[in-house]
């Protein structure tokens, strides 16, 4: 037990320690790059810290089909990734602008472009709403559609977030494997940099989920549970560490992008998976979990367009959503 707490801890600092490199490189693949916020935060940041996580419960999913067991927690995982996003790692970014106050340029007010937060947070509850209430219609060609229907819907979102990309300059950090190797900051350096740093992120969570799954499992904890608190907590830390990073440099956009464009991936590739490769029933804890998700980011979006700003408030009620959740179980 306690070696499995040490393992623990090291695959925490490795994500850490990757994170920061990981929020680097792409920060510079974006400069190299000449695109905006919203290019990579949403999709670089967002799709490269989700990818390697989300194929875990799809490879169990594929692989294991007559496994019932298998299935429900591979459902459990596919649908847990958005509800945790959408709600306890708002609330770690929304804390996290209170805990570095004193070093922000902007204090209290984050400093975003609404149009990019906006669009993320309107498209992640259309498709995920679609998604959990097609568990609802038992008529395959429907089921299929909606399949299409998201892939097709995350295509588009790709379409219109590079096509309204806004263009931001801001200074950046020296790239650290530039400053390392001691060579100019050329797009192969910058790509080995962020691969390196992923493949660490990956390690780390791995590592991390392995070890807290044999410690769940010696408390007696049930696989639905694991696969929707536990294991999803563990494989969006990248995204909650990435998110510090930058609210810690005023990069508020970067900040919350990386977590909503994390949700629009994950309410549409893993959920059309899902939907084609199982029988995709939920149980009552999952449809509590979508509710609730949905919620939480159904209060910063009202809150970004009813006010044209956004402070932690918003952010730290995703703290309160995730409590009801947790309350949910007991009840």
């Amino acid at each position: 037990m306690w070696i499995n707490a040490a393992q623990m801890l090291i695959a925490l600092f490795l994500i850490l320690i990757s994170c920061e490199f990981f929020t680097n490189g792409v920060e510079w693949l974006g400069k190299k790059l000449r695109v905006g916020d919203g290019v990579v935060g949403s999709i670089f940041s967002a799709v490269g810290t989700c990818l390697p996580e989300t194929m875990v419960p799809i490879i169990a999913i594929i692989f294991f089909k007559g496994d019932n067991k298998t299935i429900d927690v591979g459902i459990g995982a596919i649908l847990g990734a958005p509800f945790m996003l959408s709600t306890l790692a708002f609330f770690v970014t929304g804390a996290s602008v209170v805990v570095f106050l004193s070093s922000r340029r902007t204090k209290m007010t984050m400093e975003i472009n609404k149009d990019i937060l906006s669009r993320d947070i309107s498209f992640f509850i259309i498709t995920y709403c679609i998604g959990v209430l097609t568990a609802f219609i038992k008529i395959r060609l429907i089921e299929e559609f909606v399949s299409i229907f998201l892939i097709l819907a995350y295509i588009y979102y790709i379409v219109i977030t590079v096509k309204g990309d806004i263009k931001v300059y801001r200074q950046t950090d020296k790239l650290y494997f530039s400053r390392i190797l001691n060579v100019k900051p050329g797009i192969p350096i910058i790509l080995m940099q962020v691969s390196i740093a992923l493949a660490g992120i990956i390690l780390g969570a791995n590592v991390f989920v392995k070890n807290i799954e044999i410690i769940s499992f010696s408390f007696g904890i049930p696989p639905v549970i694991l696969s929707m608190i536990i294991t999803p907590i563990a494989t969006e830390l990248p995204e909650k560490f990435n998110s510090i990073i930058w609210v810690s440099k005023n990069k508020d956009t970067l900040a919350l992008a990386n977590i909503t464009g994390a949700m629009v991936f994950q309410s549409c590739i893993p959920v059309s998976i899902g939907i084609l490769a199982t029988p995709w029933e939920l149980d009552n804890h999952i449809i509590v979990s979508s509710v609730i998700g949905t919620l939480s980011a159904a209060t910063t979006y009202f809150w970004i367009e009813d006010k044209g700003k956004l402070n932690p408030i918003p952010l730290l009620m995703g703290g309160v959503f995730y409590a009801l959740f947790l309350l949910s179980l007991f009840i």
